[in-house]
């Protein structure tokens, strides 16, 4: 037998454009000679669909789809992943389809619910296997969850008579740094416990917050590895199999393949990229804008817009006001000179004043604190949203995890825009994705000054962020104690953080819901990120 997985970059809602591209790798199979084409978790409709599960018109336009899809298969039998049913009883679906007629349609059994996962929001879970025979191969039916509980799948596929030869997992698994161990240990024990072999066949490309990895992967009874699809773009993984007294054997000359290791620093910039040039591209934009401070985060962002949509289509504004020194202005315009794009150099100092001398007719209006630092950003924010407005630009933000995680941002100043790039990027890894992008490029893409230089607002005189803030490898590392790993305060402080840190910082972070509320998206790329992982009330009294 020979089998095709092909990892789409699809897009939720674009059903004419996702079945285009599903028809497409239809032929390629053909052509190839596949007996059997595989498409990833809800492919039809695009993954998460979210909400558009709660409307009628959408689940029966995404069946009508499927339908349309069908009529094109020949002898090759498909597997398409789609939604089934009405919003009162919708089943994550996937449809097994030959000469042009859907003939068996298999329900998800297990729905996470944790997380970015909704789906018993959405979805009651279905209640039998569903099994397929491909060039004499029995092969189970299942859609991602449903294999990480391997007593629970054990339990439902041991109804049936006769064990697979073959388990097909059709998933839409998101990145976060780590997860492609999880993945194969989860496909490994899979394989073995079964004793047999597990085709897997993931989504690849950017959904809002969400970016999807490809690397679909055929893995032998024995739990390895033995062909793996491409990462971060999409691709077709054909693999050939015969059956034998032993089960099923892959055929293919496997020896020659080589796992891949990748680093994870290197997937978190390709996961960032990815993201950002699907976000941008599926929202309907072509170009963005950015505020360059000359500050080691504004060129982060810059540098991977540049390598995500192309020079062309960045634009860098920096708006320096007396508290910017020379230095950070001029790392500014090196920066965009390295990454070759269009620059602007707009002043605000013309426009802080009068801005200033109007709020004092409120009594009690002055220059010396943190309103009138925050009336800079606010000032810029608007600049970079007027032009948005003026050109058609998205307007991409500059703040941090860390940054994020306690409040050190302006609502309505720097946290305006379209998309957040670096939410989820804690602002030691900040330093060390700069360093790699020169060493990638093999030259000096982002300033050495401007990764050495000490962090700053740069909103009043001799500002620093540790005037604000812990030193940010301390804080990185109590954010993701506190953030991703769920430690109390208490805990906190009995493994080892000092006290009044631990309450001051929980406080920070605890206080500022109200702001990542509301603040763009930005790219999931750690176990646990701000928005869909982790939903905080705004209004909250409890103190840990």
């Amino acid at each position: 037998m020979r089998f095709a997985l092909a990892q789409l970059n699809v897009t939720v809602g674009d059903l004419a454009g996702n079945r285009r591209k599903m028809e497409d790798s239809l032929r390629a199979a053909t052509e190839k000679g596949a007996d059997l084409l595989v498409f990833s978790e809800l492919a039809l409709s695009g993954y998460p669909p979210e909400d558009l599960l709660l409307r009628p018109r959408f689940l029966r336009d995404c069946q009508a789809s499927l339908h349309t899809l069908a009529k094109q298969t020949g002898s090759m039998t498909m597997v398409a992943g789609f939604p089934d049913g009405m919003p009162d009883k919708c089943y994550n679906a996937a449809a097994v389809c030959r000469n042009g007629k859907v003939v068996s349609v298999y329900h998800k059994g297990l729905l996470p619910n944790y997380g970015v996962f909704d789906e018993k929001r959405y979805f009651v879970p279905g209640a039998s296997p569903v099994f397929l025979e491909i060039a004499g191969v029995r092969a189970a039916l299942t859609i991602c969850e449903d294999v990480w509980d391997i007593e629970w799948l054990d339990s439902f596929l041991n109804g049936d008579s006769q064990k697979p030869e073959l388990i097909l997992n059709i998933s839409a698994s998101p990145f976060h740094v780590g997860k492609i161990h999880q993945r194969k240990e989860t496909l490994a024990r899979c394989a073995m416990h079964f004793g047999c072999p597990v085709a897997y066949c993931n989504q690849v490309g950017g959904q809002d917050e969400l970016v999807f990895t490809g690397r679909s992967m055929v893995l032998d009874a024995a739990g390895k590895v033995c062909a793996e699809a491409a990462e971060f773009e999409e691709d077709l993984l054909i693999v050939d199999g015969a059956k034998t007294d032993n089960g099923v054997v892959l055929t293919l000359p496997f020896s020659a393949y080589v796992e891949r290791h990748y680093d994870p620093l290197e997937e978190v910039y390709h996961a960032l990229v990815l993201g950002t040039r699907d976000y941008v591209h599926k929202s309907g934009f072509s170009k963005v804008v950015i505020g360059l401070s000359g500050g080691i985060d504004s060129a982060l962002v810059a540098a991977m817009a540049v390598e995500a949509l192309g020079a062309d289509n960045v634009v860098g504004v920096t708006m320096p006001s007396r508290f910017n020194s020379a230095e950070t202005q001029a790392d500014a315009k090196r920066l965009a000179d390295n990454l070759g794009i269009t620059f602007y150099a707009l002043p605000i100092g013309a426009m802080l004043e009068p801005f200033s001398k109007t709020l004092t007719g409120v009594p009690g209006w002055d220059e010396k604190g943190l309103a009138y630092e925050n009336l800079q950003a606010r000032i810029r924010g608007t600049l970079l949203m007027s032009l948005s407005n003026q050109f058609g630009w998205m307007v991409l933000t500059t703040g941090n995890k860390s940054e994020t995680a306690v409040g050190y941002s302006t609502l309505y100043g720097d946290t305006a825009g379209g998309f957040a790039v670096i939410k989820d990027v804690p602002k030691t890894m900040v330093y060390r994705l700069c360093d790699y992008i020169n060493a990638r490029f093999g030259r000096e893409v982002i300033p050495q000054t401007t990764i050495t230089r000490i962090p700053s607002a740069e909103l009043r005189d001799n500002q620093k962020d540790s005037d604000s803030l812990p030193d940010y490898p301390v804080l990185d590392a109590l954010l993701k104690d506190y953030i991703e790993h769920d430690q109390s305060p208490m805990e906190l402080i009995e493994s080892g953080y000092d006290q009044a840190l631990v309450k001051r910082v929980v406080r920070m972070i605890d206080r500022s819901e109200y702001k990542r509320r509301q603040s763009p998206p930005g790219i999931k790329i750690t176990p646990k990120a701000f928005g869909k992982d982790r939903r905080m009330p705004i209004t909250n009294r409890y103190i840990p």
